[in-house]
């Protein structure tokens, strides 16, 4: 290793020495060691190579010395060859065994990132629904990349890096020592020019290094907000497009003017460092060659103490940079483990059971639930603030009771924020009820398997979801095994298939980020299609229609007509005109049902209901019959 590339491994140890200097607990240890245990034995391997590696780095030098030697004293031709060729066999097996320990280090680290990404991963996907509601996506995935990999290092490279170091840096002083103890001594006095100026400077590029990273994290969210489909048409019709691009170009410019402060600073730190690694070569070469003149030193013991000078700084300078790396690697580790062991509220018991067969019914009974505060379901550094709120608990429902017979429509209605939806994400244990129980067929939900839950009970939401990618991935969603007709099946029932067929590519034509490059009613259309694809026995409707113009509304009503016949429904809806229909409608205020009945005996008891159905129908242009009711079979 070069002196200058040595310079550069001193200077971004010392960076690193300033980014995270948190204490860490010997638990964090035994965790990571145990969570290591299933690759030991390729660990060994990995560091018993990364030992003869480093014995053969100090065998070259020693050898060079003897060549040296033998030309100088005329010995036959044939000893400097086969020392040449002994050189030449060593430098081979040196390159073949990096090549190997590089694969096992590969090995070793992408697979340690493949078992955190799926732990981490997989337990995300067991968390509540209010951890995702609190967390900053960009904070998450951060933890699933960047700490993921900074936990990888500590096996592929700081690990090695060590082992190698010390061994290499033992042999190394053991030759010098024997060969010229002044000599080394000397060398090693020149140390603190390489390590002392690397952390003062490693202080000032960390301080660099985190303003930049703060505008670039700036920027970032700037173009994440603006570059949405959303986000772009907000700006379009609201925001001042002169104004967002000087904002931009401000950050940029900030990042610009330290990145060319971080350049020279690098740039001189660098030059200074190679110019006293060469200092030491001549003091090397200088002293050596006085010792070597005077007959007290060999020629080849000089090149030998130069050839090893190189090699005794890179794993000092590594050595002394260790300890951050490792401090480094398990902050992310602990990061990593944070995650982990953030309990989800929604567990499923190991004997779960699945919904039973037929027809199902669902029944509301004494539920009473407030969502759960912060600290319960999040984490401070997710959501990017020092402390996490600790209230919440708050009751939004108040001993809710009702049933939905099997095949029978249930409708939810009342003001804004009265507790519908909370209502209608309670069936699919997307939270759990802190009072009473929520049944399918008789059984508490709690009691269910996720699976069957999600087998029996389907949901379209006002704003439907799509994923970024084509309409036939959105839709086998649903079902992963459906074939081509039941597809197409499920396109025509949703009044869709028109369209699709019609589009680019047909079901591989990509909808876009949400689906925006489909009309809102195209979106719910294909919702309801997925719904209508999963064949699943019950369904909840949360405003399915709001937010539709009258043709696309009418589009949508006739597609969930299609998707309640012979179902058990649950449907929220604001406007009356669509559940008039409903076996049974509740009305609900302030988390609290404060009537129930048929459309009719709603209206005659000149309740809130009556209230809310005047309101809505008060003006003679009202479309009191405009679009057909939403009914099942």
């Amino acid at each position: 290793m070069s002196m200058e590339v040595t310079a550069w491994s001193s200077l971004h140890s010392a960076i690193n020495a300033q980014r995270d200097r948190r204490p860490f607990s010997r638990a964090t240890v035994r965790r990571i060691a145990s969570f290591a245990g299933p690759r030991r034995r390729q660990m060994y391997r990995f560091l018993l190579l990364s030992v003869v590696t480093a014995l053969l780095a100090v065998a070259t030098p020693l050898l060079a010395g003897r060549v040296v030697d033998a030309i100088v004293e005329g010995r036959e031709s044939g000893t400097v060859v086969r020392l040449a060729l002994l050189i030449a066999v060593i430098a081979v097996a040196e390159a073949g065994l990096g090549l190997v320990t590089r694969l096992l280090s590969a090995r070793l680290g992408e697979g340690l990132i493949l078992d955190l990404r799926t732990a981490v991963f997989d337990h995300v996907q067991r968390m509540p629904v209010a951890f995702f509601t609190r967390t900053r996506t960009g904070a998450l995935v951060s933890r699933l990349n960047n700490d993921v990999i900074g936990a990888q290092r500590a096996f592929s490279n700081t690990l090695s890096g060590v082992v190698s170091n010390v061994v290499t840096l033992l042999l190394t002083l053991a030759v010098m020592l024997t060969i010229s103890w002044q000599i080394t001594l000397l060398a090693l006095v020149l140390l603190p020019v390489f390590v002392v100026p690397a952390r003062r400077m490693g202080s000032r590029m960390a301080r660099l290094q985190r303003e930049a990273a703060a505008h670039n994290s700036a920027m970032s969210t700037q173009m994440t907000e603006r570059f949405s489909a959303p986000g772009a048409t907000l700006v379009k019709l609201f925001g001042r497009p002169a104004d967002e691009s000087a904002e931009f170009a401000a950050r940029a410019g900030r990042v610009r003017d330290i990145g060319i402060r971080t350049a020279m600073a690098q740039s001189t730190f660098i030059t200074a460092l190679t110019l006293v690694s060469a200092l030491a070569l001549a003091l090397v070469y200088g002293l050596g060659g006085y010792y070597a003149l005077r007959g007290s030193l060999e020629p080849g013991a000089v090149v030998t103490l130069a050839l090893l000078l190189t090699r005794l700084y890179a794993p000092l300078t590594a050595l002394a940079g260790a300890r951050v790396e490792v401090m480094s690697a398990l902050v992310s580790f602990e990061r990593v483990f944070e995650i982990l062991d953030l309990k989800p509220l929604i567990a499923e018991k190991p004997d779960a059971r699945k919904v039973p067969e037929g027809p199902v019914s669902v029944e509301f009974d004494g539920v009473s639930f407030g969502y759960p505060s912060a600290d319960k379901v999040s984490l401070a550094s997710l959501e990017e603030v020092a402390t996490l709120d600790s209230r919440g608990g708050t009751r939004v429902l108040h001993d809710v009771s009702f049933r939905a017979a099997p095949g029978r429509m249930v409708a939810l209605v009342g003001s804004s924020g009265a507790g519908k939806s909370t209502i209608a994400q309670l069936l699919p244990r997307l939270y759990d009820t802190d009072e009473g129980a929520v049944r399918l067929n008789g059984v508490d939900v709690r009691d269910l398997s996720a699976e069957s839950i999600r087998e029996t009970l389907g949901m379209v939401t006002q704003d439907g979801h799509l994923f970024h990618d084509t309409v036939r991935a959105n839709l086998l969603l649903a079902r992963p095994g459906a074939t081509e007709d039941e597809v197409w099946n499920a396109l025509r029932r949703a009044r869709l298939d028109g369209l699709v067929a019609s589009l680019p590519d047909g079901l591989d034509t990509v909808v876009g980020e949400r689906g925006y490059r489909l009309s809102g009613g195209e979106r719910q259309r294909l919702t309801i299609a997925r719904l209508l694809l999963a064949r699943q026995r019950v369904v909840i409707l949360d405003e399915a229609t709001a937010h539709l113009d009258s043709t696309s509304e009418a589009a949508v009503q006739e597609a969930l007509a299609e998707a309640l016949e012979g179902r058990t429904a649950v449907v929220i809806a604001h406007r009356l005109s669509t559940v008039r229909a409903a076996d049974l409608i509740l009305v609900v205020e302030e988390g609290r049902v404060v009537e129930r009945g048929t459309h009719d005996e709603l209206l005659a008891a000149g309740g809130r209901y009556e209230e809310l159905y005047r309101t809505q129908f008060a003006s003679p242009d009202a479309p009191e019959d405009r679009p057909e009711p939403v009914r099942s079979a």
